[in-house]
């Protein structure tokens, strides 16, 4: 028996997928309960998952000099993170931390290429929807900079 997906369904991961397809992907992801203060992963490790949030929230932080981080963002149900472990395997470019109790999915390199050897169809619409979130995502931190840098420079209305 996999992974349950019931109130997922409409994470940007699965986006344009039907049942067919999210009973298909329940034996790739595995269950994953971590109490919060743990650590999912910290920056500059190997990437080998992507995550799925089913319950809690995660605090991703990008690590400041003299050991400090800095909070980017606090996701919550649905959200994903560390996407990118699944297509190119990278290091980690910030730290997860468990902010409160979570639940996540998870899926394995190893695993998505195996998926991608049995049903090519599935993980192309999968790996389409992830460079659909990582798109999104850059494009939000570019206006975000934008935005900061337009503020430093006294040039915002």
């Amino acid at each position: 028996m996999g992974v349950d997906f019931t109130g997922l369904e409409d994470s940007p991961l699965f986006k344009g997928f039907d049942a067919a397809d999210l009973k298909a992907l329940e034996d790739v992801f595995s269950y994953k309960e971590m109490d919060a203060g743990k650590t999912v992963f910290i920056e500059n490790m190997q990437g080998e998952y992507l995550y799925l949030i089913k319950q809690g929230t995660i605090r991703i932080s990008k690590m400041l000099a003299e050991g400090d981080e800095e909070v980017l963002v606090v996701l919550g149900p649905s959200d994903v993170f560390g996407e990118m472990a699944i297509i190119d395997g990278a290091q980690r470019s910030v730290t997860a931390r468990v902010a409160e109790d979570a639940v996540l999915l998870c899926l394995a390199k190893t695993e998505f290429e195996k998926l991608s050897s049995l049903d090519p169809a599935l993980s192309l619409k999968f790996a389409i929807n992830i460079i659909r979130l990582f798109s999104e995502r850059i494009r939000a931190s570019q206006s975000t900079h934008s935005d900061m840098l337009l503020d430093a420079l006294g040039r915002r209305d």
